[in-house]
């Protein structure tokens, strides 16, 4: 079976909202509200993908039992991994997250994303 879906064009209504907590992150700023919906997971729930949005913030992730692959489509962010420089992430922008990352995203203006996390 093929799924496919448009993120750019999920209604942010279909998302569901929710404050960033453990074990996802670790708001460092206060309350971070996010808004997200499971496109797809295999049985094992060992991979799923979907759309997520957040409002500005920063926050602590660790990436020690899941691994996430981002592609940024709206909005700006940085992401620092614990000892390296940051790095910015504006629309377009692709990165990933390997198992074992630790670090420190700052959403500077409000960012959605396709996202794949698997373990």
């Amino acid at each position: 079976m093929t799924h496919s879906y448009n993120p750019w064009t999920v209604d942010a209504a279909d998302l569901e909202a929710k404050p960033l907590a453990p074990p996802s992150a670790e708001p460092l700023s206060g309350q971070i509200m996010t808004r997200s919906k499971v496109e797809f997971a295999n049985d094992e729930r060992t991979i799923i993908s979907g759309t997520w949005e957040s409002d500005p913030g920063t926050s602590r992730w660790e990436f020690l039992t899941r691994a996430e692959i981002i592609h940024l489509l709206e909005g700006s962010m940085t992401v620092q991994r614990d000892g390296e420089d940051a790095v910015t992430l504006s629309p377009g922008s692709v990165a990933y997250f390997p198992l074992g990352w630790t670090g420190v995203w700052t959403v500077t203006e409000p960012v959605r994303k396709f996202y794949v996390v698997y373990k």
